[in-house]
């Protein structure tokens, strides 16, 4: 399989799609790479267009943002770059096809609709997950209280004070 089909598969996309603000959004210069046009050409277009990119179909990181997310990378990627990267959202994403036109944009554009649909189909799945040990406690008396509650902690992602980005090392 050619490299262009391994970066377009849904697998290889879910990697690229982050949280920042509560959203799923992939970044301007990942999007570009697969696409195979460079950043500053996807950016132009958006915006040329911007009128279809209301604050829920993209938004731009704050500096704060892209610094945290820029230090979670060993080796950096960005290349001396001088502005916070545009974040677009599954719906800016699908807005993005109607701009970029060509065959592979087309492609790409499909397995990043269907790597947005696994990750729903997962975030679903738990929370299927979660309604059905709901009922088993119900249904099953306080002796295995213990046993849900473990269930329950398990599932249960980790809380924090502040809202950073990306994966972190815990101190103390």
């Amino acid at each position: 399989m050619s490299r262009a089909k391994e970066l377009t598969k849904p697998e290889a996309i879910e990697h690229l799609i982050r949280m920042i603000r509560g959203e799923k959004v992939m970044l301007d210069s990942e999007l570009a790479a697969l696409y195979g046009v460079e950043t500053k050409v996807l950016v132009r277009a958006v915006r040329r267009n911007l009128p279809r990119f209301p604050e829920d179909f993209m938004f731009r990181l704050t500096r704060e943002e892209f610094e945290i997310l820029r230090s979670q990378f060993v080796t950096s990627n960005w290349g001396g770059r001088r502005y916070p990267p545009y974040a677009f959202t599954e719906q800016g994403v699908a807005m993005l096809s109607g701009l970029l036109n060509s065959p592979r944009a087309i492609q790409v554009n499909v397995q990043i609709m269907r790597a947005f649909v696994r990750l729903r189909q997962m975030l679903s799945a738990h929370a299927d997950l979660a309604r059905k040990l709901e009922s088993l406690e119900k249904k099953y008396d306080s002796q295995f209280r213990a046993v849900f509650d473990a269930i329950r902690e398990l599932m249960t992602p980790p809380t924090s004070k502040t809202r950073r980005i990306g994966y972190h090392r815990e101190d103390g």
